[in-house]
């Protein structure tokens, strides 16, 4: 089977975004791994996010205080089955769950910056993102994630 994964002319005609990616990453996850919160405060990032094997919830939290939507969330199914991608502009904190062992490939707008790189707790009560496993597996990154109350946030 062979099909177009990313084509930049219809990308940008379908969401008016026409982002310059500058950075591919791999993201391989047994099922039930989560992670997330994850954003950039400097430089931050715009990710277009596709599943290449298995399926994911995948999470957007809106960070710009500006923005009429902060701090709320929306939350997609992607799956190597239904080829649907998300988009996450910058400015938002991007988070997955693994709904089976998967490899996620991210497109990103800016380079990473581990130094710029934070985490808000995934379960904070003040997002209230309902994610789909109530025990999901953690790494020492995601469990020392900050609550939103304290997160450095972007303007």
């Amino acid at each position: 089977m062979v099909f177009e994964s990313y084509n930049r002319k219809v990308f940008s005609e379908a969401t008016g975004v026409d982002p310059h990616f500058v950075q591919d990453n791999r993201s391989i996850s047994k099922q039930n791994v989560l992670r997330g919160i994850h954003y950039q405060v400097v430089k931050p990032q715009g990710k277009l996010v596709q599943v290449l094997r298995g399926e994911i919830f995948d999470v957007a939290v809106d960070l710009r205080r500006s923005s009429p939507r902060f701090g709320k969330w929306v939350g997609f199914h992607l799956s190597e089955a239904n080829r649907k991608m998300a988009w996450i502009p910058p400015g938002f904190g991007h988070g997955l769950l693994a709904l089976s062992d998967v490899d996620v490939l991210y497109k990103m707008t800016e380079l990473w910056m581990p130094q710029h790189d934070r985490t808000i707790v995934w379960n904070d009560k003040s997002i209230g993102i309902r994610w789909p496993v109530a025990k999901p597996v953690l790494s020492a990154k995601d469990q020392a994630g900050k609550p939103f109350a304290e997160a450095e946030l972007f303007a």
